[in-house]
């Protein structure tokens, strides 16, 4: 079953973005070790405006179990997505910090900020699931397109992506990575 993301789902949620966050090998897990990562998104997973709020997210749910989750925004909301980590950083007693630095987004795109299934559901058709909910989140939006990022060292993803009709766009640079900029209309 596809379904927005709730509160409860913070663990599941925390849990799989760790798994891009350490792809991405961003410092705010070398400073704050995978433990503390995982339970700083589970309390900014509360707030609906955050990055990874569930009023943003999309779970592909499998016998009661999250499979894999999806959360995105449109691009000019992106100067303020993130601003809601400051409260669950102080929150929880710690220094303020930053996950992300680089900008992500193209002009006038809802922004495919991240896609994981997780591992025990992987080969099942999720990813695509998840893929087609984002569309309809997007339109819900008002974009008329989805943009995404995808490392140059991940071709299986980026073959996934152009069957599902996105096309590279441009390269970007994103926690020190080559990155290809995709997106496919709505």
């Amino acid at each position: 079953m596809i379904r927005n993301a709730r509160v409860e789902d913070a663990k599941a949620i925390a849990e799989l973005v760790l798994v891009i966050l350490k792809d991405m090998e961003v410092a705010f897990l070398e400073e704050f070790g995978e433990e503390k990562t995982v339970e700083v998104i589970m309390k900014a997973v509360e707030s609906p405006t955050y990055r990874y709020g569930y009023a943003r997210g999309i779970v592909k749910e499998i016998d009661g179990e999250v499979a894999g989750i999806a959360f995105g925004y449109l691009a000019e909301e992106e100067e303020r997505i993130d601003l809601p980590l400051s409260d669950a950083l102080k929150s929880l007693g710690l220094p303020e910090a930053r996950i992300f630095v680089d900008l992500e987004t193209y002009p006038n795109e809802w922004y495919l900020d991240t896609i994981v299934v997780n591992e025990k559901f992987r080969g099942y058709g999720v990813g695509t699931e998840l893929l087609e909910a984002v569309n309809r989140a997007a339109k819900e939006a008002g974009a008329d397109k989805v943009g995404l990022c995808v490392d140059f060292a991940n071709p299986k993803a980026q073959q996934l992506y152009k069957r599902q009709g996105f096309e590279i766009v441009g390269k970007q640079i994103l926690s020190g990575h080559d990155y290809y900029h995709m997106q496919r209309p709505v």
